[in-house]
């Protein structure tokens, strides 16, 4: 199993540890809960160096990446990230994804731990149809690099103590490249919590640095390390995909509700699943992921079945929980047309019985 360059810090905090896409992370330090009012209070950190980053660079850079992932990189300017998603040419998602423009002739791709070699595979098949060097013009750096995220409110503030360039009014989605604690860093303001912040990378030798940095940075406001657990209900709120959950190699962009990320403008040109989800979008979703809460008692889990009012099966739940946030059980299906529409009834097997929930449109979690 892989560790990060903070393993042994999680190890000294008492964290709990636990496999996840092949590295031995924190779950959680004490109690998720608290962990996930920190971040949604005040500040929090977490070590998301599982996470793999692809360089593409040269005059092909952004042909194809438009021909690879499914939203439109032309609108991309220098210190843009854009969120996006790579169909895998067979009507399903490879992975959702992070593309940042550094230049005209860089790039690069932040993509979920889980998938990194089979994203890597992915983007080695479609190179040579764009003249790109398998290693030097799209090169895999993800064992090369770590990364932070601080989240929270207070987050940006604290971090401007140690960075050489002004961060606390960058726009969301934006990077800059700085001196952080330092160190060298690309400085990002995208986010998986919905509570503000940034990711900081850095070369792995520099990781202890930036690591001890930004905890004296944030000693006033009693910044701590949050674990995968808190992370997880955080984003939930805000119906963020999780790879392996939301979307996986059987469920199309539009589908995985990803529509907004999925352009078919002439700028954008052709790409892969082109004409099969212009097919879908002419005859309608048999089936779409939605937001639900629960108006009887009780919690979705993943996996659990999804019914209509007849108890008839009409699609899963991909992800649920109570969330801490917003004192209510909420979830993420997908589910079967007519009733992943807003305001759909529908029915979650829990235990053999079928409780009521309703179709609502997310984020669950709004900041004040």
């Amino acid at each position: 199993m892989k560790e990060t360059v903070f393993h042994q810090k999680h190890i000294e905090l008492g964290a709990k540890m636990a496999p996840f896409a092949g590295f031995d992370m924190p779950i959680q330090y004490g109690s998720i809960n608290e962990e996930h009012a920190a971040v949604r209070n005040n500040v929090g950190v977490f070590d998301v160096s599982h996470m793999g980053e692809i360089w593409v660079k040269g005059p092909n850079a952004l042909a194809f990446i438009q021909y690879v992932t499914s939203n439109d990189a032309s609108v991309l300017y220098p210190g843009k990230v854009q969120y996006s998603c790579f169909p895998n040419g067979e009507g399903g998602i490879v992975d959702d994804l992070l593309v940042y423009k550094f230049d005209d002739v860089t790039y690069l791709l932040v993509v979920n731990a889980a998938n990194i070699e089979k994203d890597w595979n992915h983007l080695c098949k479609y190179a040579p149809k764009f003249n790109l060097t398998i290693g030097k013009e799209l090169y895999n750096a993800s064992d090369e690099i770590c990364q932070l995220a601080i989240q929270g409110p207070n987050a940006l503030k604290i971090m401007q103590r140690i960075c050489d360039a002004p961060v606390e009014d960058m726009e969301y989605y934006t990077f800059k490249k700085c001196n952080v604690g330092g160190v060298s860093a690309i400085f990002s303001t995208t986010g998986y919590t919905g509570s503000g912040g940034c990711e900081v990378y850095v070369a792995n030798e520099d990781g202890m640095k930036l690591w001890d940095a930004v905890f004296e940075a944030g000693k006033p406001e009693g910044i701590r390390p949050i674990g995968l657990g808190a992370r997880d209900t955080l984003r939930l709120e805000m119906g963020f995909c999780l790879y392996g959950h939301e979307i996986n190699d059987t469920t199309s962009p539009l589908e995985g509700n990803l529509g907004w990320i999925t352009k078919f403008n002439d700028v954008k040109g052709d790409f892969l699943d082109k004409d099969y989800m212009l097919k879908q979008k002419a005859e309608g979703l048999k089936r779409r992921l939605c937001a639900f809460e629960m108006v009887d008692k009780g919690i979705a889990r993943a996996e659990y079945i999804v019914c209509d009012a007849e108890g008839n099966q009409i699609g899963y739940v991909s992800s649920g929980t109570m969330g801490p946030s917003v004192g209510k059980a909420i979830g993420m299906a997908m589910v079967a047309a007519p009733l992943y529409k807003l305001g759909s009834e529908i029915y979650i097997k829990v235990r053999e019985r079928l409780l009521k929930a309703v179709v609502v449109k997310a984020p669950f979690y709004h900041a004040e």
